[in-house]
């Protein structure tokens, strides 16, 4: 594995993740940061265009809502499977990051458990699903470069918003996404 990924993996699992308190109004769901070397990169992916999904045609990591009680490792593992064909071994998993809840009210209360994926090589992603528009895997050289991190205008749920974001060729990450890959990557 690149030196690059295994300092960021050592520096950023020198503590705990910071866990959500699951309350009755929450609804969960897991995604899966997918790192992979030669060059260095992670797999983020474009929402497809929907009616009535708040993050439609966003950029975002796999994932998605948890089914019934199942185990939320389990949630990342299928999600990412389902959405873009890609089997994430459960030994290819390195740890897992901050919980994360949106923080604008409009959204739904949903809260995110983002699980941290090393695999040994990048694998072509050619099974997409109708939930996703595109994949992309961007180098992690432009996620540290700070001539890629800016605030952006976006507009949720009709209302206009000014964001921190990584503004990148493939799109512009913002908002829970942008806060798990500065959590990796702080």
């Amino acid at each position: 594995m690149s030196d690059l990924i295994t300092r960021l993996l050592d520096r950023r699992f020198g503590r705990p993740p910071v866990q959500v308190e699951p309350a009755p109004v929450l609804r969960w769901a897991a995604v899966a940061v997918v790192l992979v070397p030669d060059p260095d990169s992670l797999l983020l992916v474009r929402r497809a265009e929907r009616p009535g999904d708040p993050w439609s045609g966003q950029m975002a990591l796999p994932g998605g809502r948890r089914e019934g009680e199942e185990d939320l490792l389990f949630t990342a593992i299928r999600e990412t499977e389902e959405e873009v064909g890609l089997v994430l071994p459960p030994e290819s998993l390195v740890g897992v990051l901050d919980d994360m809840a949106p923080r604008t009210p409009v959204l739904p209360p949903i809260a995110v458990r983002p699980y941290v994926f090393r695999l040994r090589r990048r694998t072509p992603v050619d099974r997409i699903s109708e939930e996703i528009a595109a994949t992309h895997w961007v180098p992690l050289a432009n996620l540290l470069n700070d001539e890629f991190y800016a605030s952006a205008n976006v507009v949720v749920r009709s209302q206009p918003l000014r964001v921190p974001a990584f503004r990148l060729e493939e799109g512009t990450v913002w908002g829970m996404t942008e806060r798990i890959l500065s959590d990796l990557l702080r």
